[in-house]
C-alpha cells in the first residue's frame, strides 16, 4: 500500500553507506569536468543539481535554524548518496521491467489525495515547494523501489516450521505474560509545527483547529466503513506506526493504566472496535493533539504455546523481518558494487578543502 515503505527500504542501508558511498564516488570513473548543473553521474545517468537542491530544502522541514555551511554540506551530501541509491534501483528495476506503470501512479496518487480537499492537496504541495509532476515521479520511485523489492527480495524469503521451533524453544519466556497485554492501532495528529515527510501522507496540521478537523474527518471515515489501517496510513502522523496501518503491537495493561482516560476507553473496547478522538497532553498538560485507537485483541496473563496459531504468526514475522532487512541490505551492497557512479559535488567539496 504505502510509498512511505518503500523510504524506509532505503533509510534504513543509506545511514551506513553514506561515507563510504562518498569516497567510493570520488574515487571512481574517469575525471572530466561536470558541468555546473551535474552533482552527479550514475551509469552515466545524470543527478542535476536543480534536483539535489530541491530534495535539499524538503529534508531541512520547517526548522527554524539555519545551518552552518559545512552542516548543509553535510546534509547534502547524505540526500545525494540517497538520490545516488535511488537511482541505481531504479536503474534496475528497469532492466527487469519493473517500472511503475502510469496506471500504478495514479491509483496512488487517487489514494493519497483522497482524504483532502483539492485546496488542501494543492496547499500541502507548495508547502513542500512540490509540483504535482514532482509529487508523481516520487510516487513513481516508491512504487518501482516496492516493485523491485518484492521480486528480488520477497520472493526469495522462505520460513520454515523447524525455524519457528527454534525460535520459541530460544524465547519461551518471552510468550509468558506476567499481565495482560492489548494489541492496539493508533490514528494520531498533532499540533506540532509541520515536518517534511517522503510523501503528503500524514502531513501536520498547524494549530488545534486543524488537528481536531483532521482527526475528526478520519474519524468520520471509520464510522463510515473505510478499513482502520487504511486511514491510519493516509493520516496518522505517528512515524513509527502508520506505515504499519498504525499497529503498536501489544501493550502491557500496567502501561495502559498510566493514561487513565485511555484505559478506560480502551478497557470498553470489543476486538474490532476503536475509541472516540481522545486529546492527548504535553507536559504543560496543554492538548498536543489527538489519537484514536483500535483493539485487535486483548491477551490474558500466562504462558502462550508453540501451536498458539497467535505465537507462530508473531515468531513468523520476526524471523521475516530479520531475513527481509538481510537480503535487503546485501542486495543494495551488490548493485552499488557494480554501478559506475561519479560523485562531483563530493570532489568538489574535497578539492574545496584543499584535499
Amino acid at each position: 500500500m504505502q510509498v512511505a515503505s518503500s523510504y524506509r527500504i532505503r533509510a534504513s542501508f543509506a545511514a551506513a553507506a553514506i561515507v563510504g558511498g562518498v569516497l567510493f564516488s570520488v574515487l571512481a570513473g574517469c575525471h572530466r569536468s561536470p558541468s555546473a548543473d551535474v552533482v552527479a553521474t550514475v551509469n552515466g545517468k545524470e543527478i542535476l543539481r536543480a534536483d539535489l537542491e530541491r530534495k535539499y530544502q524538503i529534508s531541512l522541514g520547517d526548522s527554524p535554524q539555519k545551518p552552518s555551511s559545512e552542516e548543509a554540506d553535510i546534509r547534502r551530501l547524505s540526500v545525494l548518496h540517497q538520490m545516488i541509491q535511488d537511482e541505481i534501483l531504479d536503474q534496475q528495476a528497469a532492466k527487469l521491467n519493473l517500472t511503475a506503470s502510469d496506471e500504478d501512479v495514479n491509483a496512488k496518487l487517487t489514494e493519497i489525495h483522497a482524504p483532502y480537499t483539492d485546496e488542501q492537496f494543492t496547499a500541502m504541495l507548495k508547502q513542500r515547494n512540490l509540483s504535482l509532476d514532482d509529487f508523481k515521479r516520487d510516487i513513481r520511485l516508491g512504487l518501482t523501489e516496492t516493485k523491485l523489492m518484492n521480486k528480488e527480495i520477497e520472493s526469495k524469503i522462505n520460513i520454515t516450521d523447524a525455524q519457528i521451533a527454534a525460535f520459541y524453544a530460544a524465547h519461551k519466556a518471552d510468550f509468558n505474560l506476567i499481565e495482560p497485554q492489548y494489541h492496539l492501532a493508533q490514528i494520531v495528529v498533532t499540533t506540532a509545527p509541520a515536518q517534511q515527510s517522503p510523501n503528503l501522507q500524514g502531513e501536520k496540521p498547524a494549530s488545534d483547529g486543524d488537528a481536531k478537523r483532521k482527526i475528526d474527518a478520519a474519524y468520520s471515515q471509520l464510522e463510515s466503513g473505510v478499513d482502520f489501517a487504511t486511514v491510519a496510513m493516509n493520516l496518522s502522523e505517528d512515524p513509527n506506526t502508520a506505515s504499519n496501518g498504525g499497529d503498536m503491537g501489544f501493550v502491557r495493561e500496567s502501561q495502559l493504566k498510566a493514561d487513565t482516560e485511555v484505559y478506560d476507553a480502551i478497557s470498553k473496547l470489543k476486538p474490532d472496535q476503536f475509541t472516540d478522538a481522545l486529546p492527548e497532553y504535553d507536559s504543560g498538560h496543554k492538548i498536543a493533539g489527538y489519537a484514536i485507537f483500535k483493539l485487535i485483541s486483548r491477551e490474558p496473563a500466562g504462558q502462550r504455546e508453540l501451536n498458539d496459531p497467535r505465537v507462530q504468526q508473531a515468531i513468523h514475522q520476526s524471523l521475516h523481518d530479520s531475513q527481509k532487512q538481510l537480503l535487503q541490505t546485501a542486495y543494495l551492497e551488490t548493485l552499488t558494487d557494480g554501478a559506475k557512479v561519479r560523485n562531483f559535488f563530493a570532489e568538489q567539496i574535497l578539492k574545496q578543502t584543499g584535499q
